[in-house]
């Protein structure tokens, strides 16, 4: 099925800076890069304050990125409706993840009238390797005529 686009990236950002602006509470290390039909891409910016013992970017960092690809790819495609909310976001941790630029690659599974359902990859910049996938489901609100 293909999905269209209701806002692009910087719309997204600017929609988020107004209704979400705990995303920027640490700088600018979230950026979304693009929306496309079905997907988007994100970047978070892993430094010191995102690592735990050992050196590796915490678990809650990427699960904060898979979540907010997934917020993004949809308010992309449903327009700027604060209220879709998580309701389920499963996440495995494949490699360790070392500090620097992450990248959520997500895409939508399904986008109905109640639900939405995506899928994100995490990779490090610059690599193939997967790092986490999540698969997320949000509840959509009912005004999105």
């Amino acid at each position: 099925m293909p999905y269209k686009v209701l806002m692009d990236a910087q719309e997204v950002a600017d929609f988020l800076d107004q209704v979400f602006p705990q995303t920027r509470s640490g700088g600018r290390i979230i950026t979304i890069k693009s929306i496309s039909p079905g997907e988007a891409v994100v970047h978070f910016r892993a430094g010191e304050d995102h690592l735990r013992p050992g050196g590796t970017v915490s678990g809650p960092t990427l699960f904060t990125l898979a979540d907010l690809a997934a917020y993004a790819v949809i308010l992309g495609h449903i327009g700027p409706k604060a209220l879709a909310v998580t309701t389920n976001l499963n996440i495995n941790f494949m490699r360790k993840p070392e500090p620097g630029t992450l990248i959520g690659k997500v895409r939508l599974l399904k986008l109905g009238k109640r639900l939405a359902v995506t899928d994100c990859e995490i990779r490090s910049e610059g690599s193939d390797d997967i790092l986490a996938h999540a698969t997320a489901t949000y509840s959509l609100p009912a005004d999105r005529s």
